[in-house]
């Protein structure tokens, strides 16, 4: 370094000062713009919790979900507030529960005017926005005025085809004929990615996989179709399936339960195929470090369990979610996993926190961010599940608490108020409502689920 003189040296103490006053009177929002991280949102449809390749499940390959595990942090103890699909999207979209945000069952209508959703408040916090697949809520296609981007598509009431789905590319409908939708929907994704733009992006992509009818791509179908299934539960196999009466929502009759199941494994390799090309592409443009990805479902899915195969029921595998997040400038110690209770409501304030914008007023959840830097463990003792009547499934109107150890359920009609051990009883077997033990539980059960409820209007 040159000799300064002295004049040369005052003039940079001068500017140092000047400096650090106004990074003491400049909002810091401001100051650190240029480190808001960009935002992708990745929705799968039915996936289970345990579904994954790291999860241990005897043949899935799933190297995408893997990759975001190891190098983020995996939350094994997720789960939805309402296990069905559009309760369930604009949670995740408002960070509310279905009670706050109306959108009750697959019937009830989204409402563009009462409904805020966390795109807003990016928007003003500098971001450019897309939401690309599935919306899958009732009404009118929404007008969220935030997005710059809005690519979805209305084909088989909202749920769409695995091949030639048409889509609605900023409101205008599209053929897509021979394309297999999973990818397609990525090819949009990484275009809006690679868009030049000095702002941030947020972008929402949410896929139909893995909901049915499962169909893989031509290259991946029937690559399990030789594996062993004996570790599924008895009841999932086709016989006792059809002896309850239980029917897989939309899956062609003439395919039995196995093979069903095999296509759905199938199709969520695709998936993770697809994923891996996405964040493989984050890599190539170099914005891998600077970017929080986030992965969940809308809910989880039963393959057998209480003779069941769906996902509207109150149970484990029915409210348990994948979520996984990855953001390399916003994670401590990256691999971990935690076991705190995270929700679908929480994605909204959570990544509102980590893009530093203004967080919602009328939000429900809590953010995570605490959890990604190693802060704490867990944010919430407990949380409410819900489920309205969606006609015309035979399943009642329910309500329940869930705490770390137990839930308790509370049913519309003839079914008894139930309270199971979570971590002995994961399979809701044994009810423990006339035991001791759950008699002494029941009015701190009750006193959670009325908190939860709050002015709600309904529950027992």
């Amino acid at each position: 370094m040159k000799n300064m003189t002295r004049r040369e040296l005052l003039s940079m103490t001068g500017k140092l000062a000047l400096g650090s006053a106004v990074a003491g009177i400049v909002p810091q929002s401001l100051l650190a713009k240029e480190q808001q991280p960009n935002i992708i949102f990745i929705l799968t449809d039915d996936q289970r919790w345990d579904h994954l390749g790291c999860m241990g499940h005897p043949f899935l390959k799933t190297p995408g979900m893997d990759r975001l595990a190891r190098e983020g942090v995996h939350f094994t103890n997720a789960f939805c507030t309402t296990s069905l699909c559009s309760p369930s999207r604009a949670s995740f979209l408002t960070g509310q529960y279905a009670h706050n945000h109306g959108v009750k069952d697959n019937l009830s209508a989204w409402d563009d005017e009462k409904n805020r959703t966390f795109f807003d408040n990016l928007k003003e916090a500098g971001y450019r926005n897309a939401f690309i697949g599935k919306w899958h809520m009732p009404g009118k296609m929404p007008k969220i005025k935030s997005l710059d981007r809005f690519i979805t598509f209305d084909a088989s009431g909202g749920q769409g085809y695995y091949y030639n789905c048409p889509l609605i590319i900023d409101g205008v409908r599209t053929e897509r004929p021979g394309k297999y939708i999973t990818t397609d929907l990525t090819d949009y994704a990484i275009e809006f990615i690679k868009e030049k733009s000095p702002k941030p992006f947020c972008l929402y992509l949410s896929h139909k996989a893995v909901h049915s009818p499962w169909r893989p791509p031509k290259d991946l179908d029937g690559i399990y179709k030789n594996e062993d299934l004996s570790f599924l539960p008895k009841e999932t196999f086709s016989f006792i399936s059809l002896l309850s009466g239980k029917a897989i929502e939309g899956a062609p009759p003439f395919k039995t339960t196995e093979r069903n199941y095999l296509r759905y494994c199938e199709s969520l390799t695709a998936f993770d195929r697809e994923l891996v090309r996405l964040l493989d592409e984050l890599d190539r443009l170099g914005i891998t470090q600077n970017t929080a990805v986030v992965l969940a479902s809308d809910n989880g899915y039963s393959w057998g369990e209480h003779m069941d195969v769906g996902k509207r029921e109150a149970s484990e595998v029915n409210l348990r979610i994948p979520f996984l997040v990855r953001y390399p400038k916003g994670i401590v110690n990256p691999g971990r996993r935690s076991e705190g209770m995270a929700l679908n409501i929480d994605l909204a304030p959570t990544l509102l926190d980590l893009a530093g914008a203004a967080p919602k007023k009328d939000s429900d959840g809590i953010s995570l961010k605490p959890v990604l830097l190693n802060r704490k463990e867990k944010v919430r003792e407990s949380f409410l599940y819900e489920y309205f009547k969606d006609y015309p499934y035979n399943v009642p109107e329910q309500f329940g608490v869930r705490t770390e150890s137990h839930i308790y359920m509370t049913y519309w009609g003839r079914r008894k108020d139930a309270i199971f051990d979570v971590n002995k009883d994961p399979g809701y077997k044994n009810n423990l409502i006339d035991t001791p033990q759950g008699k002494s539980m029941l009015p701190e059960m009750k006193r959670l689920l009325a908190q939860h409820l709050g002015g709600a209007g309904h529950g027992k």
